[in-house]
């Protein structure tokens, strides 16, 4: 075991997001525009042999959970034999996903050793699903959670993003429909990652509000020992059921943060907000040795800021979309 991850505000860094593809199936329009964006050339792209190798490094440095990420992670070919892979490497795994895929994947994913599944989904209705997300595929979401519940990917979570006179009418109707089908809700505030950087304060539903509007139909009580954990948990009428909330911006929790993350071409990022990255394909590909590619992760690790900066003067959006960057 080597030394563990550590930042210069003490933080120990366990949990990795590894961005599989900058690709996705969807054209959220918060996240991307029509047309789509500019795809990484797939020289750049790590290999299955590079990923498995770095997370194995990271396991060694303390790395516990690592999650699956894009773009779209089912875009990425051959997806069961690299979570075999990674499995074998005593990491938990986990995998974030729009859901388009999953009834054909579940089954295989679970066998080779993914655990958890989180699936994006912001609209139960038809046609402002189609509008949202430019493509009419709620029907394969909704057989994609079915699938993974089936499967045995459990709890099986739904992340849904309340944007202001778009679906915030549908907060109390997607958690009722979760609470319904036996999945984990949670809701995450609307954060400054799109391409187009349009992003404004102004339309984001924070956690005040999203609670309040809960709040009206349910009583929500706090989950204690939230940990390290996105999410602010809370107990829907006692429980045991819970729904999330995830406030990046108004209830940012960097405090406590103990992710990095891996793009799809190799770049270490040390917040989702970052602004520098550090280069692992390079001096890989160049023959870096496993201990000249950890000194690197410290080096990325130390000199994390200690938080993201959003509504601070000075604050600037990150050039890469959250698309190219990996949940």
């Amino acid at each position: 075991m080597q030394a563990p991850l550590v930042d210069g505000f003490g933080r120990v860094h366990t949990d990795l997001r590894l961005s599989l593809t900058d690709r996705c199936n969807l054209r959220c329009t918060y996240c991307m525009p029509a047309e789509g964006l500019d795809w990484l050339p797939k020289p750049e792209l790590l290999t299955d042999d590079e990923m498995v190798r770095l997370v194995g490094i990271l396991a060694a440095m303390g790395v516990r959970t690592v999650r699956l990420t894009g773009g779209e992670p089912l875009l990425r070919p051959g997806l069961p034999g690299l979570v075999e892979r990674l499995a074998a490497l005593d990491v938990a795994l986990s995998l974030t996903t729009n859901g388009l895929g999953l009834a054909r994947q579940a089954q295989a994913l679970r066998d080779a050793g993914l655990r958890r599944v989180n699936v994006s989904l912001d609209s139960l209705m038809p046609e402002r699903f189609t509008a949202l997300t430019r493509r009419d595929r709620l029907h394969d979401v909704l057989a994609g959670l079915a699938a993974a519940k089936a499967a045995g990917l459990e709890p099986v979570k739904v992340n849904a993003v309340l944007m202001r006179g778009v679906n915030d009418d549908e907060a109390s109707d997607l958690l009722q429909w979760a609470l319904d089908e036996g999945y984990a809700l949670r809701f995450i505030e609307q954060m400054p990652l799109d391409p187009q950087h349009g992003w404004n304060r102004d339309t984001m539903l924070d956690a005040d509000e999203i609670l309040a509007r809960l709040g009206e139909r349910w009583t929500l009580t706090p989950v204690p020992s939230r940990g390290s954990a996105p999410a602010e948990e809370f107990y829907v009428d006692g429980g045991p059921a819970t729904v999330g909330v995830v406030g990046s911006v108004s209830r940012p929790f960097c405090s406590a943060c103990d992710r990095l993350r891996l793009t799809a071409d190799g770049q270490v990022r040390n917040c989702l907000f970052a602004r520098e990255e550090s280069d692992l394909r390079a001096p890989l590909r160049a023959g870096a040795c496993d201990e000249e590619l950890a000194d690197r992760l410290r080096v990325a690790v130390a000199g994390k800021k200690k938080g993201h900066g959003i509504g601070e003067p000075g604050f600037v959006q990150p050039d890469r979309p959250m698309s190219a960057i990996g949940g």
